[in-house]
């Protein structure tokens, strides 16, 4: 296992109360000056997300502007669309699921009133990287990938629609959603983590409540890293902080910069890892 102390005593502290002086370009490509093969692979996994968001740019419209923070290029991407339009053969140097994607599940569903395709592509992304080698990494997919699911079951519920058109995928906890009527699924039961997204959802503002939940998952990565300051699990996890606080300054410059240390310090307070996670 590679030890990344050099690198990781070098970025600056990052905590959630404002943006670090590291931008995420910048912290990327230092990742690429010093992690290995092995290691920048599993933070593939990260970087594809965006991949998967901008596949779907260009199936909508070839000319779209697209943000450059995944593994491949335009012209990559321009080229695997076109190859998993013209043929079924294997297509070299992607994840299988993005061809697929295309082929099985956007082009034969492309314009219908119910289908929702960036639903479709990152649920494949989620299973995909959920089967990531590396353990924590794995983790922090199947939490993101369980929240989503949590949070547009209760959704869909509130709108009175079915709950299981709208959950994706299948495990334990999708099961509970599906076939389980109680407020909270009986998730609370069997997993402490949903009671203290249930708190969080009682929250009235839509962009608090959304903080929150980031700041829920920014102290799963801490959790995680606490004793392995150096690896390249804390790698990821600076990875995933630096994302989180480019995704809001995105949203809207000056709410990016609102401070998360009220929200930070409530839920050191009341809320507790999943220990699913966590082991």
């Amino acid at each position: 296992m590679s030890n990344y102390y050099c690198l990781m005593t070098g970025v600056p502290s990052i905590v959630m109360d404002q943006p670090t002086s590291m931008s995420y370009a910048e912290f990327r490509e230092q990742c690429e000056e010093d992690l290995t093969d092995a290691d920048k692979k599993l933070l593939s996994y990260s970087f594809l997300r965006q991949d998967c968001l901008n596949v779907i740019k260009l199936l909508q419209h070839p000319d779209a502007e697209l943000l450059l923070l995944g593994n491949y290029s335009e012209e990559q991407l321009k080229e695997l669309i076109k190859e998993a339009q013209d043929s079924e053969f294997k297509i070299e140097g992607f994840p299988e699921f993005l061809p697929d994607f295309i082929r099985h599940s956007y082009l034969p569903n492309e314009g219908k009133a119910d289908y929702f395709p960036d639903d479709a592509i990152m649920q494949s992304y989620y299973e995909y990287s959920m089967n990531c080698e590396n353990k924590m990494i794995s983790k922090w997919f199947k939490l993101n990938f369980n929240l989503n699911n949590i949070l547009t079951a209760l959704i869909a519920r509130q709108n009175g629609w079915n709950v299981a058109d709208f959950v994706r995928g299948e495990n334990d906890i999708t099961d509970m959603i599906k076939s389980n009527k109680s407020k909270d699924f009986d998730l609370t039961r069997e997993y402490d983590f949903v009671g203290d997204i249930m708190k969080i959802l009682d929250t009235d503002d839509p962009v608090e409540k959304e903080k929150k939940i980031d700041a829920f998952k920014w102290l799963w990565l801490d959790e995680q890293i606490f004793f392995t300051p150096f690896s390249i699990e804390a790698v990821f996890a600076y990875l995933c902080k630096l994302e989180m606080q480019l995704r809001w300054e995105m949203l809207d410059p000056e709410k990016g910069k609102e401070t998360f240390v009220k929200i930070i310090e409530e839920l050191r307070g009341e809320a507790k890892v999943p220990e699913e996670f966590v082991r």
